[in-house]
């Protein structure tokens, strides 16, 4: 699954966040206008607040959805390192989002505009619309990915209690320690909340 395409493609609008002078949350919805193996590339202008808020901290995090319902979505959820590469992308840009000449329709209207990429972050794939959920990480760049989730240990001895309260059912008995199937796991922490061993420690 090429993850960053189908955010491109198959969702393109999502909702961003980066932070305020005082460090507060700020959102905002901008258009994934391209991607590539090197990351993933959107534009603004200037003079607006989220151009200033990222140059001032190069740092941001986004999440786009699709799906009619919450039992039919997919979200991909990235954040990561953002660097500002002016003007010359605009044109290809503007060529593979046609709409997007209908909000800057003169090359003088375009001058305020300049490009970013997200060109190093860590990233998450969730599923709701697969039972169980799928779930994955995947990093841009140089970013070194963090295992996170639930881990059972040597500790466990096949009582399975976990498994009464594993919303997912995704933990599996078939060897002793049992294995949760990370693909599939909500990271609710129940089983680390009932395991009477203590054999179920958290990642990350």
């Amino acid at each position: 699954m090429d993850y960053l395409r189908f955010l491109e493609q198959e969702i393109h609008t999502v909702i961003v966040a980066t932070v305020d002078d005082m460090g507060l949350p700020v959102t905002c919805a901008i258009d994934i206008m391209d991607s590539d193996d090197k990351g993933l590339y959107f534009l603004t202008a200037k003079g607006k607040g989220f151009y200033n808020r990222l140059k001032k901290n190069s740092y941001l995090a986004l999440t786009g959805m699709k799906g009619n319902d919450t039992l039919s979505c997919i979200a991909v959820s990235v954040r990561g390192k953002v660097c500002e590469l002016g003007n010359q992308p605009i044109g290809s840009l503007f060529e593979k989002n046609g709409y997007m000449n209908e909000i800057y329709p003169t090359e003088q209207s375009r001058q305020a505009l300049t490009v970013f990429q997200l060109y190093e972050g860590s990233s998450e794939w969730f599923d709701l619309s697969k039972k169980p959920i799928e779930r994955a990480t995947f990093t841009i760049g140089n970013m070194q990915e963090k295992i996170q989730g639930y881990e059972i240990t040597k500790k466990c001895i096949g009582c399975k209690t976990c498994k009464t309260v594993c919303p997912q059912s995704c933990i599996d008995f078939t060897t002793i320690p049992a294995v949760i199937k990370q693909e599939n796991c909500l990271h609710c922490g129940n089983c680390f909340t009932v395991c009477p061993q203590k054999a179920v420690i958290k990642r990350g």
